[in-house]
């Protein structure tokens, strides 16, 4: 079964965000080490690096500003905080300070970087 336009225009969208969002990152001196992860748990849309931290960073993408209010909740992030977890091996020095962090994308705005929004 193939997907509804409406469904291949949010994909788009979707990753037309990550890109800003990895681009965002990298202005910021992030180093991107990987996209869309996946795991058991779920994925991680981007693992980044900036010195000894290393972030685990959703990215949500909406049509409006309006809608970024209600894009990310306690759900959504106990699910990347589990893909993260199952991911620390394999991204992870002995120094490294880990975190998770929450990047919200619409047009017509900044992106909106929330570090550490997971503290669970």
């Amino acid at each position: 079964m193939s997907a509804t336009p409406a469904r291949q225009r949010a994909e788009r969208r979707g990753r037309e965000g990550e890109e800003a969002a990895a681009l965002h990152l990298r202005r910021h001196g992030w180093m991107i080490l990987a996209t869309r992860v996946r795991t058991a748990a779920g994925e991680v849309d981007i693992v980044a690096r900036r010195e000894t931290m290393l972030a685990f960073v959703e990215v949500k993408t909406r049509a409006t500003p309006a809608e970024l209010d209600h894009a990310i909740d306690a759900r959504r992030l106990a699910r990347v905080a589990a893909a993260a977890e199952m991911l620390v091996p394999r991204f992870a020095g002995p120094d490294d300070d880990i975190r998770i962090d929450v990047i919200l994308i619409a047009p017509g705005t900044p992106p909106h970087h929330i570090e550490n929004a997971w503290c669970g």
